[in-house]
């Protein structure tokens, strides 16, 4: 049993002041409109979803955190690391490792396919159309949970300001460095925060989604790095060929954690 440690009462008043002082240092919402959305959030939130959507082609890696809560109660966090590769209107690319799977996610605009690199088997879709239909796919058609993949659409404001009741803009807060813009936003089933940089490149940097009515309230959060808004991308990097010995699936399970569990699907 973990030892209980005593906390003086001088350490509670410093904690408890610099409680008081960080809310103190948030800007006042005096113009907060009567549907409780944060006018300053919203501009921050449509200027990055439209800088985002007007870039031709950008680049980035991501640190994600996925929580769980066991049947005990026991909240657990699952690592993964991922870098996107993005060409307007319809190239995709996506290299995923993480617990349960190293992946491959290739759009050419006409096929996805999702390519398990450690099983050596893949799974391919045909659906026409743009990066939002790609994601559409992966996540109603394979049932994969992708949360964060809103940030990719062509209009990212749309999808995130849906359902949202109310907001905050909260100042600014440092992610990696980089001095951004702190944002909260509630919804009915969810609460979700999002660090957007200062300057002329809103890009996201960090994001959280929290899923309130859940034991545990458990977290998804994952930490952009390394853009580049101006890649230098190879035609090939969005054509898959088949590697020599791979398994074609019919179809790729995804577990309780909403993860593909590449290598046990039909064959």
């Amino acid at each position: 049993m973990m030892a209980r440690r005593s906390v003086s009462p001088m350490i509670k008043r410093l904690l408890l002041a610099g409680a008081v002082a960080s809310i103190l240092s948030f800007p006042a919402d005096p113009a907060m409109s009567a549907d409780g959305i944060d006018p300053e959030a919203d501009k921050i939130l449509i200027a990055m979803s439209t800088y985002l959507g007007s870039l031709p082609a950008f680049s980035m890696s991501a640190d994600v955190d996925n929580e769980i809560v066991d049947l005990a109660g026991q909240k657990l966090q699952m690592s993964s690391t991922a870098t996107f590769i993005i060409k307007r209107p319809e190239k995709l690319y996506v290299y995923r490792q993480g617990a349960f799977a190293e992946a491959e996610f290739i759009y050419d605009g006409e096929v996805l396919t999702l390519h398990g690199k450690g099983k050596n088997a893949y799974m391919q879709i045909k659906t026409s159309g743009n990066i939002d239909k790609a994601i559409s796919t992966i996540e109603n058609e394979i049932g994969l949970d992708a949360p964060g993949a809103d940030l990719l659409l062509a209009n990212p404001h749309a999808s995130l300001a849906a359902g949202v009741t109310s907001s905050a803009y909260l100042g600014t807060a440092y992610v990696h460095g980089v001095e951004c813009h702190y944002l909260t936003f509630r919804a009915d089933r969810v609460d979700w925060q999002l660090w957007v940089q200062v300057g002329k490149t809103p890009l996201p940097m960090k994001y959280i989604i929290t899923t309130k009515w859940v034991t545990g309230a458990p977290q998804y959060s994952v930490r952009f790095r390394d853009w580049n808004t101006r890649p230098q991308i190879k035609a090939e990097q969005f054509a898959f060929t088949v590697p020599e010995g791979a398994r074609k699936l019919d179809t790729i399970p995804v577990n309780e954690v909403g993860e593909i569990v590449i290598g046990e699907g039909r064959k």
